[in-house]
This record gives C-alpha cells, sequence and structure tokens, in this order.
C-alpha cells in the first residue's frame, strides 16, 4: 500500500495541470515499511524529453542524485517517481516498462485536457516483465 498525504496528491495533480499537454515528472520521498511505503515529500522534476514530450518523459542521473539527496537530508528514502499521462489511461506503456526499475513505486496519474483525473500507483516485477497495482491510501495532511 502507498500511504500518501491529500496535500501531496493535490501537489502531483497541479503540477500535471500546469505542465499539460508534456508529461510531467517527480520524485517520491518517504518511507518503506516493507509493507507499506510512506510518501512525505516531492520533488519535482523537468521533463528532460525534447522529442514527444506529450507520450513520454526522461530524468537524468542528475534528477536522481538529486532526489536521492534531497531523500537522505530529511532521513528518507527515494521511493519511487510520479508521472502524467496527458490524455491517456493511467497505467503503465510498454516505453514506461522498458525505463522502469523494480521496487520503485510509480504514480501515473491521467490528465484530460488539463485537469486532473484518476491516479494510480504500480509496481514493476523483478522480472521486469510487468506490473503489480499497488494500492493508494490518501490520508489528511499538513503539506510537506
Amino acid at each position: 500500500m502507498l500511504i500518501l498525504k491529500q496535500s501531496l496528491f493535490e501537489q502531483i495533480q497541479a503540477h500535471g495541470a500546469r505542465d499539460y499537454p508534456s508529461e510531467c515528472c517527480g520524485a517520491l520521498l518517504g518511507q518503506d515499511s516493507g509493507t507499506d511505503r510512506t510518501v512525505l515529500g516531492l520533488v519535482p522534476l523537468a521533463n528532460q524529453r525534447e522529442d514527444s514530450p506529450s507520450n513520454r518523459f526522461e530524468i537524468t542521473s542528475e534528477d536522481v542524485r538529486l532526489a536521492e539527496k534531497a531523500a537522505s537530508d530529511k532521513g528518507w528514502e527515494l521511493i519511487g517517481w510520479y508521472h502524467s499521462h496527458p490524455d491517456s489511461p493511467a497505467r503503465p506503456s510498454e516505453f514506461d516498462r522498458e525505463q522502469a526499475w523494480p521496487w520503485y513505486s510509480y504514480i501515473i496519474f491521467r490528465v484530460e485536457k488539463a485537469e486532473p483525473q484518476e491516479m494510480r500507483s504500480w509496481r514493476l516485477k523483478d522480472d521486469r516483465a510487468s506490473y503489480d497495482e499497488e494500492g493508494i491510501e490518501y490520508i489528511a495532511g499538513a503539506p510537506a
């Protein structure tokens, strides 16, 4: 289960609406208990994809280092990534699967005509062949 504060949910949605019609992306910071993951903060990132940003996103190795440092500075972990799917379903594409790493949580959310819609979370299986959907529990909480 992925536990997400309502305020962080709203920040992710706002990022997707702001970057529409391009995909937005960012890092999920928090704690992994072994059974649940709690998202405690975000690192919004710029989509580095220059060709086809409306249906692809790219992060750089520098983005990964930035997210890992932000997590470490707070005593948290880098537990996953989020990105939007403009005018497309909130499920991983084949491109997403090819780029993903096992263990991390991947929030994907649909943005339809600049309006955020459904949000789902996924975890890539260790064999990298497919994903398992991960439930999201939304909780009240102050902004991070």
